[in-house]
C-alpha cells in the first residue's frame, strides 16, 4: 500500500511537470523505472556473484556466453537509464578519458622486498634464524606460489576500491587506479560484511595469464609492433598505459596475498587472513599450504619445481611466511626486507651459446666489469646477446675465452650471467685484464681487500654517464624523457659534466641534438624542472653513495630531515643509527667530504621535500626496543613515535637499551631484557612518557 502511494505521488509530479500526459501514464512510467532499477541491481549482484565463483572459488556455473549476455543486458539498461549508473557497477570498470600522466601515492605501510633462497640448505638456515630470534619452536609457516607479475596495493575504504598503486620504490608508487579497475578479478566493491575494516589495503600481484600473453604478442606481430619479452613485462607495460581502454583488452588478472594499512585487524595470522579475503570476494591462489616444519616447507617447494611449467601463468618460485602476525612483529624487518618471510627460487633456466667477444663496462663508481658478447640465444622468454662475467677474478676462475661455448642463466630471473665453460674453442683467445680504463684511458687499481678493479679518474666520462643514468632513474629523481641515448649525447657534447649541470640545461641547448625537436626539448626541460621538489630520500639515493640504497636513504631522510643535518653528522653518529652501521657510515662521511661542492651546487636548484614530523625531546637520548603486539599502535607507529620524540628505535636488546616496550607475546627480547635488568614498560606507560596517555 505504501509503495503504491509513493508511486502515485511520483506519477503526479511527472504529470504536473509535463513529463507524462496523464497521472495514470506517469504512474506506469514510475513503476517501470522502479522495475528497471531493480533489474539493474539484480544483474549487478548476479555478475558479482559469477565473478566470485570464477575468480575466487574457481567454480564457474555459467558459460562465457551466458555471462556476456548478462553483462550486455546490464550495459544496455544503464545506457537507457543513465541516472541509475553508479561508479561501482561492473560496467564502469573502464575510464573513457585517457590519463595525462600518473600521480604518485605514498604507501602508508612500505612495500618491502624479499630475500631469496635457492636450495634446501638456505631454507634450513632461514628456519634456524627464525627459531633463534623467536626463542621457541612453536611456530608454523604458510607456503604459496610466487606469481611472476607486478606487485600492487589496493586500498578499500568502507568496502569500495578507492586507490590502486604500484610498488614503486617501496615507499612511493604510481597511481594506476584507472587501469586496475579494468581487471575483472579485482572487486570494485567487497562483499557486504559488518566486520570489513573502514580502511583495508590489500597487497597482491597483477599478472598476465599465458594464453593472454600469447594472443597479445600475436596481435602485436600482426600490427608490426615488437613482442613483449615475457608475461611479467607485458603485465607491467599494460598497467602503465595512459588509456585504460587498451589495458582492459589485455586480460590481466590478480591474486591477493597480504595486507597493508588496516583500521582494524582481519585475523590473527596470515592463513586466516587469506581465508577472510575469499569471503570478501578477493581472489586468492588455490595452491596455499600450511607447514608445521621446515622439512614440510622444503617438500612443498621441491614438488612444485617440476609442476610449474604446466601452469596457465608464470611463477618463479615459492614464498614462505611465518604464519602468526605477533611472531612476524617479533621478527621485524631489515632496511629492505622482512625477516619473517623468504622466497625460494626455482633453479634458473640455462642455455648454451658461444662467446663472440668480451667488452669492459665502466660503472657509476668506476668499477670495470667484463661482459661477454654472445651468439643470440633464447633464455626465460627473452633473446640474450650479452651476459655479465661479474669481475676479473671470476673471469679467470671460469677461464672464459673468445670462441668458447658457455652456459648462461639469468641471476634472479633478470641479469644474464655466464656460469661455466662447456667447451673450449680450438683456438680460444684469453682476455687480458685491462690496466687502463676503456672509457677515459686513465689508470685503474684493484680495491684493497676486494675483487673489483676501478678507474681512478673522477672525471671519467664513462662513470659520468652511468651516474647520470642512475640519478635520473625511476627509483631516484625519476626524470622522464631523460633516456640513455640523450644522456650519451649530453655528455659527448660537453653539455653535462656533472649532476648539477642537468639543472643548467636550456631548451636551446637540446634543440639540434639527434631526434630532439622543439617539443621533445620542451618535455625534457619540464621533466627536469619537475624533479626540483623530489623527496629527500630519493635525492640521497640518486647521489649514488656507495652502500646506500633506497631503504637506507629513507632511514637517513627520516632521521636527519635535511642535507644540512646529514652533512653535519660525524661517522659515530651515523653508525649509531639503526640499520646504518659503521661501513655505511664511513662511506657517507667520505662522500660528503669529497663531494661537498657537488651537493651544494645541486641544492641551488633542488628543494628536497621531507614530510614534516612533529618532534619533541621527551625521549631524547633514550634507546627503546619495541617487541610483541601492542593494543593501539603498530610496531612501525611506535618506532616512528620514538624517533619523533628524539629517541632511538633499536631492534636489538643490549645493556645500552634504556627501555623495552613490550606488548602481548613479547618473546625472546623480553626475556633478554629481564636477564640484563633493562626496564620493561607497557604501552600505557609509553604513551604517558610521550604525553599522549588518557587524561
Amino acid at each position: 500500500m505504501l509503495s503504491q502511494i509513493r508511486w502515485f505521488f511520483l506519477g503526479s509530479i511527472l504529470h504536473l511537470t509535463g513529463l507524462a500526459k496523464s497521472a495514470q501514464q506517469a504512474y506506469k512510467l514510475a513503476v517501470m523505472a522502479e522495475n528497471v532499477k531493480k533489474r539493474i541491481q539484480q544483474l549487478r549482484n548476479e555478475i558479482r556473484e559469477h565473478d566470485y565463483l570464477y575468480y575466487v572459488l574457481n567454480q564457474p556455473k555459467i558459460s562465457d556466453q551466458q555471462y556476456d549476455k548478462l553483462f550486455t543486458e546490464l550495459r544496455e539498461l544503464e545506457r537507457s537509464n543513465p541516472s541509475f549508473i553508479t561508479p561501482d557497477s561492473p560496467t564502469q570498470r573502464v575510464s573513457e578519458r585517457p590519463l595525462e600522466g600518473f600521480a604518485t601515492v605514498r604507501h602508508a605501510v612500505p612495500m618491502l622486498s624479499m630475500d631469496n633462497t635457492y636450495n634446501a640448505e638456505e631454507l634450513r638456515a632461514f628456519d634456524e634464524r627464525v627459531r633463534k630470534q623467536l626463542g621457541s619452536e612453536d611456530y608454523d609457516y604458510v607456503v604459496e606460489w610466487k606469481i611472476d607479475g607486478l606487485a600492487i596495493s589496493l586500498r578499500y575504504e568502507n568496502g569500495e576500491l578507492v586507490t590502486a598503486a604500484t610498488r614503486g620504490d617501496g615507499i612511493v608508487g604510481d597511481d594506476v587506479t584507472a587501469n586496475v579497475r579494468t581487471i575483472k578479478a579485482v572487486p570494485l566493491v567487497l562483499f557486504s560484511d559488518s566486520k570489513i575494516p573502514d580502511v583495508l589495503e590489500v597487497r597482491g600481484e597483477v599478472y598476465m595469464p599465458i594464453p593472454s600473453f600469447v594472443e597479445l604478442n600475436k596481435l602485436r606481430a600482426e600490427a608490426g609492433e615488437p613482442a613483449f619479452a615475457n608475461p611479467r613485462n607485458a603485465a607491467a607495460g599494460s598497467l602503465k598505459l595512459l588509456d585504460a581502454k587498451i589495458t582492459a583488452g589485455r586480460n590481466l588478472s590478480f591474486f591477493a596475498y597480504a595486507t597493508g594499512e588496516l583500521s582494524k585487524p582481519l585475523a590473527a595470522n596470515h592463513y586466516q587472513t587469506l581465508q577472510k579475503f575469499k569471503k570478501l570476494g578477493l581472489p586468492v591462489n588455490h595452491e596455499i599450504k600450511q607447514a608445521g616444519t621446515i622439512d614440510e616447507v622444503i617438500n612443498i617447494c621441491l614438488s612444485w619445481g617440476q609442476k610449474q611449467p604446466k601452469l596457465s601463468y608464470h611463477i618463479d618460485g615459492m614464498v614462505i611466511k611465518v604464519n602468526r602476525f605477533d611472531q612476524q612483529d617479533i621478527l621485524g624487518a631489515t632496511g629492505r626486507a622482512p625477516r619473517w618471510c623468504i622466497s625460494y627460487k626455482f633453479p634458473a633456466e640455462r642455455a648454451e651459446t658461444t662467446v663472440e667477444s668480451i667488452d669492459v663496462q665502466v660503472g657509476k663508481s668506476g668499477i670495470l666489469t667484463p661482459v661477454a658478447n654472445l651468439t643470440a640465444v633464447q633464455l626465460s622468454g627473452t633473446t640474450v646477446k650479452r651476459a655479465s662475467l661479474h669481475n676479473f677474478d671470476e673471469l679467470n676462475r671460469l677461464n672464459v675465452g673468445v670462441g668458447d661455448t658457455v652456459v648462461i642463466e639469468k641471476a634472479g630471473e633478470i641479469i644474464p650471467q655466464v656460469i661455466e665453460v662447456k667447451a673450449k674453442a680450438a683456438v680460444s683467445v684469453p682476455f687480458e685484464i685491462p690496466t687502463i680504463c676503456p672509457s677515459c684511458g686513465s689508470a685503474v687499481a684493484k680495491d684493497e681487500d676486494g675483487v673489483y678493479i676501478r678507474c681512478q679518474n673522477p672525471d671519467c666520462l664513462g662513470q659520468l654517464k652511468e651516474r647520470l643514468k642512475y640519478f635520473a632513474g625511476r627509483g631516484q629523481m625519476d626524470i622522464e624523457n631523460l633516456g640513455v641515448a640523450l644522456i650519451e649525447q649530453l655528455v659527448e657534447a660537453g653539455l653535462v659534466k656533472d649532476l648539477p649541470d642537468l639543472y643548467k640545461l636550456r631548451k636551446e641547448d637540446l634543440i639540434g641534438l639527434d631526434r630532439m625537436g622543439e617539443k621533445s626539448a620542451d618535455n625534457v626541460i619540464k621533466a627536469i624542472e619537475k624533479s626540483y621538489n623530489q623527496l629527500f630520500a630519493r635525492v640521497i639515493a640518486g647521489l649514488g653513495i656507495r652502500h646506500v640504497g633506497g631503504q637506507s636513504a629513507q632511514i637517513l631522510a627520516e632521521h636527519f630531515g635535511s642535507f644540512g643535518e646529514l652533512m653535519g653528522a660525524d661517522e659515530q653518529t651515523l653508525a649509531a643509527i639503526d640499520q646504518i652501521g659503521p661501513i655505511m657510515a664511513k662511506s657517507i662521511c667520505e662522500y660528503v667530504t669529497n663531494e661537498k661542492k657537488r651537493i651544494e651546487e645541486l641544492l641551488v636548484y633542488l628543494n628536497p621535500q621531507q614530510p614534516k614530523l612533529k618532534r619533541s625531546n621527551k625521549l631524547m637520548g633514550k634507546t627503546i626496543v619495541v617487541t610483541g603486539t601492542l593494543e593501539n599502535l603498530s610496531r612501525q607507529q611506535a618506532q616512528q613515535a620514538i624517533r619523533q620524540a628524539g629517541g632511538k628505535a633499536s631492534s636489538n636488546v643490549s645493556k645500552k637499551t634504556d627501555f623495552v616496550l613490550a606488548g602481548r607475546e613479547a618473546g625472546s627480547k623480553l626475556d633478554k631484557a629481564q636477564k640484563l635488568g633493562v626496564k620493561v614498560i607497557n604501552e600505557k606507560q609509553f604513551l604517558d612518557m610521550l604525553g599522549k596517555g588518557p587524561s
